[in-house]
């Protein structure tokens, strides 16, 4: 069994919430990035999305986009993306890695070379924010192949027929960003969102993640109790950012920072 449903199995059955932490690649050095992702598992991580850096993210607030420009001036890629998977995997052979990115980087290398790639490099699933599932078949083949999980993303907009037709296809679990807008933003509902996760789970088979706005314990726990799990992003960046020339405190506060955030999830 995929890591990612393996993992979200366990914690069902335990009652338990999962937390997703979401980092650049690279950012805020490439040498940062293993030390950064063990810290988050530390911390109480279940899922880690690793981010691939890209030109144009557009659907990033200010926050993770310049987290893509530092990581970029670093020279960070794909190929070095999977590199930094396969040296966490050196460390840590069970949580779950989904890389979270845009298509080109990945059409670029090539659908078959990169699932063959990231299956030997570790990773367990991909969210391709620009690759809706009409245009993602010939990539899941490939992914599928790999058993590596393909995850699709839901929105406040989203019709009921095309959240149907997404969870049709949907592996691992379902993204539901929280508002409409980019990452980073302020303006979480938790009653808007309890209310369209509960018409996504009438028809999902997989977990329903909520991400976007989640930035400490409190909207942690809010959003935790109306869904299957929640994604923080743009808080971790940002406290990356701002400790960036000192890599212990980083990855101190990066552990203090989640932990806080599973323990109030741990309440539910």
């Amino acid at each position: 069994m995929n890591r990612i449903s393996q993992t979200l199995e366990q914690l069902h059955s335990k009652g338990k919430k999962a937390l997703v932490t979401y980092i650049v690649s690279g950012d805020p050095k490439p040498e940062s990035t293993v030390d950064a992702m063990h810290a988050l598992v530390s911390g109480g991580a279940d899922i880690i999305e690793l981010g691939v850096p890209f030109s144009d993210p557009m659907a990033e607030g200010p926050v993770i986009q310049k987290a893509h420009e530092r990581a970029l001036a670093e020279r960070t890629t794909l190929r070095k993306t999977l590199d930094a998977v396969a040296a966490f995997r050196q460390r840590d052979t069970d949580t779950p890695v989904v890389l979270m990115g845009y298509a080109n980087p990945v059409e670029k290398m090539g659908y078959e070379l990169f699932s063959d790639s990231a299956k030997k490099a570790g990773v367990d699933g991909l969210l391709t924010v620009d690759l809706p599932p009409e245009e993602a078949e010939a990539l899941d083949g490939f992914l599928q192949k790999n058993q590596l999980e393909n995850i699709f993303l839901i929105a406040p907009t989203t019709s009921k027929d095309r959240i149907e037709s997404v969870c049709k296809v949907a592996r691992g679990f379902v993204y539901y960003v929280s508002f409409k807008g980019v990452t980073g933003a302020g303006h979480l509902d938790a009653s808007a969102v309890a209310e369209n996760v509960a018409e996504i789970k009438k028809v999902a088979h997989t977990p329903v993640l909520v991400g976007f706005g989640i930035k400490d314990a409190a909207s942690a726990k809010a959003i935790g109790a109306v869904s299957d799990g929640v994604v923080v992003g743009s808080a971790l960046v940002n406290l990356m950012h701002a400790n960036a020339g000192d890599t212990k405190k980083m990855n101190k506060e990066l552990e203090s920072l989640v932990r806080s955030m599973r323990n109030a999830l741990d309440e539910l």
